[in-house]
């Protein structure tokens, strides 16, 4: 299997994929990188975005909100923060939660309730983003 990259990606929750694929492109903190098979060894930190994973003419994506990607022989590891799968994300059910929690943050009184609203608020903004 020298022509296919092996690919783990774990969460905190669970391992949501661990397969040999063609290529994987995900969101580095510094920009975009294009993993192939035997590509030079590397660590990098993750930036919230979508990563694609490329087997044929198959194409998966699945969002990562930070973590960080390990490059070596043996193949690609992601270890992200938080993961989700495209197909389980609802672009209109994501827009009315960035919807509540702009009400939240408009709504906060106190100085702890404004920084919670506005973390939410930017973690459904990421989310909203990378669809």
């Amino acid at each position: 299997m020298a022509d296919k990259l092996h690919f783990n990606l774990v969460s905190p929750e669970k391992e949501l994929m661990s397969a040999d694929v063609d290529q994987v492109d995900i969101p580095g903190t510094e920009g975009w990188l294009g993993v192939l098979p035997n590509h030079s060894p590397l660590m990098t930190t993750l930036a919230p975005g979508m990563v694609r994973i490329r087997t044929g003419s198959d194409e998966a994506r699945i969002f990562v909100r930070g973590g960080f990607a390990e490059i070596s022989p043996a193949g690609l590891t992601l270890l992200a923060e938080e993961a989700m799968k495209a197909e389980d994300l609802d672009a209109a059910a994501i827009a009315q939660k960035v919807k509540d929690a702009e009400e939240d943050l408009a709504d906060a009184d106190t100085d702890e309730k404004k920084l919670a609203a506005q973390q939410s608020l930017d973690r459904l903004k990421e989310l909203q983003a990378a669809l």
